[in-house]
């Protein structure tokens, strides 16, 4: 009560002086990044705020190792934060240096070199104002007998001083969704069964089960930038002795290794400059990921505990959710630096596997503020909204009978990398167990509708971090160049309210559609007409009607991938051209002008049959009547 009370004093003090902004976006992630630029871009003032020491959320914090199948599936933001990473190897190596050919077409980056990218990219736009190191306190609604609308956040900054903002579009891009909690919008934690939604990946019963944490280290074998790993804070050697046998039997081979019978993965293809993004080795004998040591991350160990006083919401005792986070990260860090050092330095360790593993340590120029450590955990899942769309399994499954996945016609974003989740809860030993609630699944590239970012009942929120799906649903959106799709939609969709006055469930998707396409983001996968290309925004809104749906049967094995180029990266998907050289044969014709004219395009305006027509110039003709 105390505190609640503290905080109305101290809206009343701050609003007096606090100017208003257009938006306001909660959470520097990669997601959140992109939200506040393409508003900022369309006008908008933003103010970005993030909780931790730096923005850019795992992708400056060792998850640089993109997740993505093709680059044909490279888009939008995401896109041009890769080209400017290329431009910066270029630019400082060489166009033929080894550093830019690392860096796989700029998808793959040094962390520092990512968080440099991030940091000039919001620098050169002058409506965006960053504030690091500032967490959400407490948010103020006003509702009506249908809907509510978010008036005020509450921050508070490292020296323990509250900052009241104003918005009039908010935009939650937390990996954790704390500021949706806030408002009280409804979410889920956990497993749906799988009736609820018709998932196949799904359990039978629905549980509390959460995918598995875990860091993404950024390591090195290079003499000249290695750092030593130390003995991490409260170590007991006992913790880790069971990894020995595993060695001496030959089920371990090696403590780095990909993709499997090591003990952590070194992702690949490498980092520029000789390093390595370090994960969790999928299926493993030995995980860095800990499944159910987790669960309490979302909300803490008490749970959501929320009060109001005039209008003023406390949604969890902040004190109880960071001691709560802080204790989880520590446990992580324990036992994942702790089984770095126990195979590095420990006598028991066979010697020939000990020097191996001592060949790798921390990048003495990452993580300069924080001991060459990340600050963050992998966060793969927390809270996940329940809004106008929930995204599931279903969405990713082919349309009947067809090589593409399921048309949304409505869709903001796509992806092409597939549901996956790394488990959810452990059985047996952590040497030698098994996690359970794995899943990879092979997909097409898929759609995702405006409605993953809409709350049911709250007016002026959208989220993109937290969206609307079930958590196999998630387990497909949970991956950053999708992060960077989603968010890069919301800073749209909140320009777009402002300008046509409208709330944000009420904003035209045509419209957002065009304002994605004509910046060079996609909303379905064509293999063939990138970003740059002339004819790519005609062919995004033609294809995302549905015109080039039914060109190509369901391939025999679903999910059908191209050639793999190297690591998890393949090439394009087959059967996902527009072909825009090939001759529009009559049926196709046929079907494209009754689509054109569901669309409101009148007959008399679209080409006239008789001579042959290309596929390209007839869609560039429909596109100029649309």
């Amino acid at each position: 009560m105390r505190r609640l009370l503290l905080l109305l004093l101290a809206l009343t003090v701050t609003l007096a002086h606090a100017e208003p902004h257009d938006v306001i976006v909660y959470g520097g992630t990669p997601a959140g990044i992109a939200a506040a630029l393409a508003a900022a871009e369309a006008g908008e003032e933003v103010l970005l705020v993030e909780p931790y020491s730096w923005v850019g959320g795992l992708m400056t914090n060792g998850l640089t190792h993109a997740d993505f199948r093709t680059f044909e599936g490279l888009t939008g933001a995401f896109l041009k934060v890769a080209q400017r990473v290329e431009a910066h190897y270029r630019e400082t190596y060489g166009a033929d240096s080894v550093q830019v050919k690392e860096s796989l077409r700029g998808t793959q980056a040094e962390p520092k070199v990512n968080r440099l990218v991030f940091e000039k990219m919001l620098a050169e736009q002058p409506r965006i104002t960053v504030r690091t190191g500032w967490a959400l306190d407490a948010v103020k609604c006003s509702a009506d007998e249908k809907t509510r609308t978010v008036e005020i956040v509450v921050f508070v900054d490292a020296q323990n001083e509250h900052h009241a903002e104003t918005a009039r579009t908010f935009i939650d891009a937390t990996y954790e969704g704390d500021l949706m909690a806030a408002v009280g919008v409804p979410y889920r934690v956990g497993r749906e069964a799988g009736e609820e939604y018709g998932e196949s990946l799904a359990p039978d019963d629905a549980d509390a089960q959460l995918q598995a944490y875990n860091f993404r280290f950024t390591m090195t074998r290079d003499p000249a930038l290695r750092v030593p790993v130390t003995m991490p804070p409260s170590y007991d050697r006992a913790m880790f002795e069971g990894l020995v046998p595993l060695i001496e039997r030959g089920k371990i081979e090696r403590a780095f290794g990909y993709p499997s019978k090591c003990l952590v993965k070194a992702t690949l293809p490498p980092l520029p400059n000789g390093k390595f993004d370090i994960n969790d080795v999928s299926r493993g004998l030995v995980r860095l990921s800990l499944p159910g040591e987790n669960d309490a991350w979302p909300y803490g160990a008490s749970g959501l505990a929320a009060r109001e006083i005039s209008g003023v919401t406390a949604p969890f005792s902040r004190t109880g959710l960071r001691q709560t986070r802080q204790r989880i990260f520590a446990e992580h860090l324990l036992w994942n630096v702790g089984l770095l050092y126990f195979a590095q330095n420990d006598e028991a360790v066979p010697a020939k596997f000990r020097e191996e593993a001592r060949e790798y340590g921390w990048c003495r120029d990452e993580f300069l503020e924080n001991g060459h450590l990340p600050e963050q955990l992998y966060v793969r899942e927390a809270r996940r909204m329940v809004g106008l769309h929930v995204y599931s399994e279903k969405d990713t499954a082919h349309a009947p009978g067809d090589a593409r996945a399921v048309l949304h016609r409505d869709a903001i974003a796509m992806g092409d990398y597939g549901p996956n989740c790394h488990g959810t809860a452990h059985e047996g030993s952590r040497f030698g167990g098994k996690h359970t609630g794995e899943f990879y699944k092979a997909v097409s590239p898929y759609q995702i509708p405006y409605g993953v970012l809409l709350p049911k009942d709250v007016e002026n929120l959208l989220v993109p971090g937290a969206m609307s799906a079930s958590h196999v649903g998630f387990c497909a959106l949970r991956l950053e160049p999708i992060w960077m799709s989603l968010g890069e939609a919301a800073g749209h969709a909140a320009h777009l309210a402002h300008a046509d006055k409208v709330p944000l469930a009420r904003v035209s998707v045509p419209k957002i559609q065009s304002r994605l396409h004509t910046t060079g983001a996609a909303t379905i996968y064509v293999s063939d007409v990138p970003p740059g290309h002339p004819d790519f925004a005609a062919v995004q809104w033609w294809a995302a009607a549905g015109g080039l749906h039914g060109l190509a049967p369901m391939p025999e094995k679903p999910g059908q991938r191209g050639k793999n180029l190297v690591g998890q990266y393949f090439e394009a998907f087959p059967n996902h051209a527009a072909a825009l050289d090939e001759v529009l044969d009559a049926p196709l014709a046929e079907r494209w002008r009754k689509l054109a004219t569901d669309l409101g395009i009148a007959a008399e305006k679209l080409p006239a049959s008789g001579p042959p027509i290309t596929r390209g110039a007839w869609l560039r003709a429909a596109w100029r009547k649309e």
